[in-house]
């Protein structure tokens, strides 16, 4: 989370940007399982819009109506959606016998994603600022399990993938968890803004990487995929 709404929007601009581009790479780079989580940067930044109408809900700036929306959206994101969004995208970017890990991680973050659905369905989901932070409530069951296996799913995946960008991108995600944790607890600026573009300037150059000892698509090749 950013400290404003209007640091949020800008920031969330910013990083859907990204997320569009790194879309493009992705497709161009001939390798269609990369999609979906080269579609991870428009998800975050499409997250930190929705934020930025949680902060003007907490201002007044929106109806009750809006700013409750708003707040649903941005807990559906982060509770029941990114800890299946990751691992799956992962295991779709992967190839050979290392689609097993993510594939049981998937299986994970569904497992987890379902409480977290029920209680977003089921609670109203409540915003208050601290300081230059939004802490969110919602009344979760089980918060230190499910928050274990979120985790597990999310940047184990990354970090078991086998490939050096992701295990990287796992790194990244792993620490900034931590740095947003600590920092939220201190009422200070959150790293989240940081964290989002980092991933996302990552994942760009992820999508259009090859691994070393791959050939690049062919003229020829690449002129069947558009017939």
């Amino acid at each position: 989370m950013c400290w404003s709404a209007q640091a949020d929007a800008v920031a969330g601009g910013l990083v859907a940007g990204v997320g569009v581009a790194c879309l493009v790479r992705a497709h161009r780079s001939g390798r269609p399982e990369r999609l979906p989580l080269a579609a991870l940067p428009l998800v975050l930044g499409v997250h930190q819009l929705i934020e930025a109408l949680v902060w003007l809900g907490t201002d007044g700036g929106l109806s009750d109506g809006l700013a409750g929306a708003a707040r649903t959206a941005w807990a559906v994101i982060a509770l029941p959606l990114l800890p299946v969004l990751v691992p799956a995208a992962v295991w779709c970017a992967t190839r050979g016998p290392r689609r097993r890990v993510p594939a049981g991680l998937t299986l994970l973050g569904a497992v987890v994603a379902v409480p977290l659905a029920a209680a977003v369905a089921s609670r109203p989901v409540t915003a208050t600022a601290h300081g230059h932070t939004l802490g969110y409530a919602i009344g979760i069951p089980h918060p230190a399990l499910l928050l274990a296996g979120y985790l597990l799913a999310t940047v184990g995946s990354l970090l078991l993938s086998g490939d050096r960008l992701l295990r990287r991108l796992g790194v990244l995600t792993g620490a900034g968890a931590i740095g947003c944790a600590l920092l939220w607890h201190l009422a200070f600026v959150s790293t989240w803004c940081t964290l989002a573009a980092l991933v996302s300037l990552l994942l760009l150059h992820w999508a259009g990487h090859r691994p070393t000892g791959e050939a690049a698509p062919t003229a020829d090749h690449a002129a069947g995929r558009t017939r």
